[in-house]
């Protein structure tokens, strides 16, 4: 009787009604949240608890990235942050390229790097001094700034990936550090080579923990955060897996598939992994059927004529790519030639093309996050709203 008598009473002056916050507003994309923000006091101050964000976060897509350079002539003027959109009453899943952030390469020509919880990490060079660094960023609340990450300048931290470490609540990144020949000598490093943990806003130097191994995978497409580790497929016929809880590296099976052309991906809860031929005429799809076991089922083979589409679209050469990204419980595939991103269905037709110069995969998921973290006004140089946003 006083849960029904709670749930028909209207709300206290200045509330809302847990039917609008936690059922309507905690669905909407971030873009339009804030929008909705601005209406009154008492939407804002609902829309700004941290249970109501973190809720918010978890109801998010994970839509896969893209990266795109705008031109003016030959000179890149700005990077965009692209994630997938299913464009409205499509049949199919038809996609549109809607930049969620857009950043100014006037003086610091951003790349990205890697991606956890609507958080982005750049790595970027200031034209003046040619000097790269890594920066991370917020693309939702226009949050921006450096790290304090020596790169380039005598040793080389080369990003792994990023995760969540659950036991502390800290985002981490997982670097290799190698020293570096600069300027005709070689500069040895303070501390030893190999895997490195850095912890965003901690104000501690990068902490060693070893394994020289983890060079080869500075070589591989990304890492991939699934079940709470990082994967990377290197060359051979090995994952390697980094447990970010334990922080410890262990290896797990995966299958067959042609050299330098394997991509890790997730699909629902599996993971899965592409894999196609030189001439990009096949495209092999499998899952990991048990996990645990390393035991794998290739799911599609996808085959396209690259010939009936070179007419239209030129050549598919070594600056052409190919991925196989997840898309509503399915996949989708990507192909690039030159200007032209063509989407492609598992029956090898083409569904939807884009014209569109200097677009590159990501191999990234973006999830994007209203959650304030306090370790953003620690970092020197941050920024809000502001350069290099534009």
């Amino acid at each position: 009787m006083a849960d029904a008598a709670r749930a028909t009473a209207p709300p206290h002056h200045g509330s809302l009604p847990d039917e609008i916050t936690m059922e309507i507003l905690v669905r909407l994309p971030p873009k339009s949240l804030l929008r909705y923000r601005a209406v009154c006091r008492a939407w804002r101050s609902a829309t700004s608890t941290r249970g109501f964000l973190l809720a918010h976060h978890a109801l998010q897509p994970a839509l896969p990235l893209l990266y795109g350079y705008n031109f003016v002539g030959d000179e890149v003027q700005s990077l965009d942050i692209i994630p997938f959109h299913q464009r409205a009453g499509a049949g199919q899943p038809q996609l549109q390229l809607q930049p969620v952030a857009r950043l100014e390469q006037d003086s610091d020509f951003h790349h990205l790097e890697a991606c956890c919880d609507g958080l982005l990490v750049l790595s970027f060079r200031n034209t003046s001094v040619r000097d790269w660094r890594f920066a991370v960023c917020n693309p939702a609340t226009r949050q921006y700034a450096p790290l304090p990450l020596a790169y380039g300048s005598g040793v080389e931290y080369s990003l792994l990936g990023m995760y969540p470490h659950i036991p502390t609540g800290d985002y981490r990144l997982l670097m290799y550090r190698a020293s570096a020949l600069m300027h005709g000598e070689l500069v040895p490093a303070a501390a030893q080579d190999g895997s490195y943990i850095f912890t965003l806003g901690s104000g501690q130097p990068p902490r060693h923990i070893g394994f020289l191994d983890a060079e080869v995978l500075t070589y591989t497409f990304g890492s991939l955060l699934f079940r709470g580790s990082l994967h990377w497929h290197p060359p051979g016929n090995m994952i390697m897996v980094f447990d970010t809880t334990t922080e410890l590296f262990r290896q797990m099976r995966a299958p067959v598939v042609p050299p330098g052309h394997a991509k890790l991906f997730q699909m629902d809860e599996m993971l899965g992994m592409s894999g196609f031929n030189d001439a990009a005429t096949t495209i092999d799809i499998w899952v990991a059927q048990d996990y645990e076991n390393g035991v794998w089922a290739c799911k599609y083979r996808v085959e396209f004529s690259v010939a009936d589409l070179t007419p239209r679209f030129g050549k598919f050469d070594e600056s052409s790519w190919a991925v196989v990204v997840p898309w509503d419980g399915d996949v989708l595939l990507l192909v690039n030639f030159g200007e032209w991103l063509l989407q492609v269905d598992i029956e090898g037709k083409l569904v939807a093309t884009f014209h569109r110069r200097g677009l590159g995969p990501a191999n990234l998921g973006l999830k994007q996050t209203l959650v304030h973290h306090t370790f953003f006004p620690t970092l020197e140089g941050y920024v809000a709203n502001s350069l290099p946003f534009i």
